[in-house]
């Protein structure tokens, strides 16, 4: 999908961020704000939306990453649900179209040097002068929630070629941020998709797998939306783990995005199903709260009523390691 959004983009960019529908009866807040990171000798002022859950003691942080030619509005429905799961929700957008400086969540020549810049977010967000420190008390000025400090505990999410971004940066807050990274509960990758260029995604996963971090994806199956599921046969050839999430067996690529994509997706991606969206869903916020909590609840995994019901009806397919 990455390769033929490339050719749309310049000329769709403004319907980018743009959902077809948005979430229904929220329970939480939104507040939308910026948020800086630095570009080389520039610094990029991004927007950031923050999700605040009723609850004024968010069981975590999840730091939800868009994908290419994407932006944070299109994941506007599954940080809904993140946030009625109780969590605070971050989902900045990253700038797609690198211009020259390497500065996108798609890596087309090298953005590590950026990404390192976007894990400081995480890295630093103790430090009430950082980047993600000020748009946090931004937004939780505009949602009434002033005073609060964000939770310690966080779960990093990304789709698409966000979910390869997003494995770069878990790696480089265990190499530089170890204190942070302590705190990482959880790596979510949905229908990940690597990049054209360089070696991000396996790279952090080597990084990671000595760690006992869960990293789980929910995935459709290979096609063009989704390089061939480029990134999910990259986990399952890089990680040796007997469960590593899910491939929804009539998935789209689309699937994350649910009720917030457009049409550059749907046009590409194909259409969701409703059934598809709700598992996908249903298996990244119950999984993000046993992370969280230390728990495993037994319908979502291998076994359990939920997680079997989906199977035997060729909802899904296991993904497991090589």
């Amino acid at each position: 999908m990455r390769r033929i959004l490339s050719t749309l983009f310049v000329t769709a960019c403004v319907l980018v961020a743009t959902p077809t529908t948005g979430h229904a009866a929220a329970t939480w807040t939104k507040a939308g704000t910026t948020v800086a990171v630095a570009c080389g000798s520039s610094t990029l002022s991004q927007a950031a939306n923050w999700y605040f859950p009723a609850t004024t003691t968010p069981k975590a942080l999840v730091y939800l990453q868009h994908g290419f030619s994407r932006s944070n509005a299109n994941m506007d429905a599954l940080a809904g649900k993140y946030a009625d799961a109780g969590f605070l929700v971050f989902a900045p957008t990253l700038p797609s179209s690198t211009a020259g400086n390497n500065c996108a969540v798609n890596n087309t020549g090298d953005n590590t040097a950026f990404l390192n810049n976007v894990a400081g977010w995480l890295g630093e967000l103790t430090t009430s002068t950082s980047n993600l420190a000020k748009s946090y008390t931004t937004a939780a000025g505009k949602a009434g929630r002033t005073g609060q400090a964000p939770p310690a505990k966080y779960v990093i999410a990304g789709h698409s070629a966000g979910g390869d971004a997003v494995t770069y940066i878990a790696n480089r807050l265990r190499t530089t941020y170890p204190a942070a990274f302590a705190n990482l509960k959880f790596l979510q990758l949905l229908d990940p998709v690597l990049s054209p260029n360089g070696t991000n995604m396996a790279t952090g996963l080597a990084g990671l797998a000595g760690t006992s971090l869960p990293i789980y994806a929910i995935s459709s199956p290979p096609y063009t939306a989704n390089s061939q599921a480029s990134g999910t046969t990259e986990l399952i050839k890089d990680v040796p783990r007997s469960f590593l999430g899910v491939r929804l067996t009539t998935g789209s690529h689309c699937d994350a995005e649910g009720a917030s994509t457009n049409f550059l997706c749907t046009l590409l991606g194909g259409t969701s199903k409703a059934a598809n969206v709700t598992a996908l869903q249903t298996f990244a916020v119950n999984w993000a709260n046993d992370a969280v909590a230390g728990t495993s609840t037994a319908i979502y995994y291998p076994g359990g009523t939920y997680y079997q019901g989906l199977l035997t009806a060729g909802t899904i397919t296991t993904l497991s390691g090589s």
